[in-house]
């Protein structure tokens, strides 16, 4: 049996398929109402509460050997900073120690190439592995402090015994809901915006994510390490150029210069705190990228011979699979 969180998610709902196809058994928990756009959700066993629930936890567990945890949450609004604790760090904390009362189980943890803490001032190349390590001193935002945090409780585990893995995708492409996660940039440049940010971002295949997690997870014998999943950087304006393109669709064509984005992030952050609205661009989001970082992926390749997909092949892959919405959101600029 095997237990999986967030299976409602981008990678959840593409791991699930993937396990059930292996001919495995899934166990999933669930808030609120069954996933039932996951393929196959119809053959999980689902099991209704809260990651931070030690008691559902505990049950839930029973008579499962792998743990595939994939819940948590994306934010960079500043108003969230509570929540992203509450779920990303304690949530995982809850896991572990299910785990733990479980010996043999073996946990697989969805972390982010966040957790890596960005490249340091005296780097001499844009290029982060594995080894990087968390700057203590530094100013680091609420979710990637999470999402290390969350890394902590995983080492924690380990040192006290527990089998785990842990991934660090990039930004994960995938047809999946229109307002969540990544896949707002496509919905972006489906909605023929004008305005674009300088800078790279790192993208991933949730495809190869799965893949890698299933070949770290059931079939190598590793733990207490860490893999980075990045199929490769590729500058923001050209991913919307493709994505538009995929759509028939017009790109955006305006680049936003770095003084603009600082004073509409500080915008955003006053009419925030008068209105109790999420802000529409974060100093996080808005200074994203301006420092070229390339995240290297080889340890995970030597250790499973996945070869990721191309960026590019997975934009136009992910753009079939996307159905056009049906309304148009306000517009904005975005910042990932």
């Amino acid at each position: 049996m095997i237990f999986v969180t967030g299976g409602s998610g981008l990678i959840g709902s593409y791991l699930i398929p993937a396990l059930l196809g292996r001919g495995l058994a899934v166990r999933g928990l669930y808030r609120g109402a069954v996933p039932r756009h996951v393929p196959g959700a119809d053959r999980v066993e689902w099991v209704e509460g809260e990651l931070r629930d030690s008691g559902v936890l505990r049950e839930a567990l029973a008579g499962v050997t792998h743990v595939f945890h994939c819940a948590g949450l994306v934010s960079y609004a500043p108003q969230d900073a509570e929540l992203l604790r509450r779920t990303n760090v304690e949530g995982t904390a809850a896991v572990v120690d299910a785990c733990l009362e479980r010996p043999g189980v073996r946990l697989c943890h969805v972390s982010s190439v966040a957790a890596l803490g960005g490249l340091p001032e005296t780097a001499t190349g844009p290029e982060l592995d594995e080894k990087a390590k968390w700057d203590l001193g530094a100013a680091h935002g609420h979710y990637a402090t999470s999402k290390y945090l969350s890394e902590t409780e995983v080492w924690r585990g380990v040192a006290e015994g527990l089998s785990a893995v842990i991934v660090n995708p990039s930004v994960v492409l995938g047809a999946t809901d229109w307002t969540r996660s990544s896949t707002r940039l496509f919905r972006y440049a489906f909605d023929e915006h004008s305005f674009y940010t300088p800078g790279s971002v790192n993208f991933v295949d949730v495809r190869d994510v799965v893949e890698a997690m299933l070949r770290l997870t059931l079939e190598l014998e590793v733990t207490g390490e860490r893999f980075i999943l990045s199929a490769g950087a590729l500058p923001l304006v050209e991913f919307f150029r493709q994505a538009a393109a995929c759509f028939g669709k017009k790109p955006p064509t305006v680049q936003v210069p770095d003084w603009a984005a600082e004073v509409i992030w500080r915008a955003e952050h006053l009419r925030s705190l008068a209105t109790g609205s999420r802000p529409l661009i974060t100093k996080d989001t808005a200074r994203a990228g301006r420092r070229p970082v390339v995240y290297q992926a080889a340890k995970v390749q030597r250790a499973t011979g996945l070869q990721f997909r191309p960026v590019e092949e997975t934009i136009r892959w992910a753009c079939a699979g996307l159905t056009a919405p049906n309304s148009q959101p306000a517009g904005g600029v975005v910042l990932p």
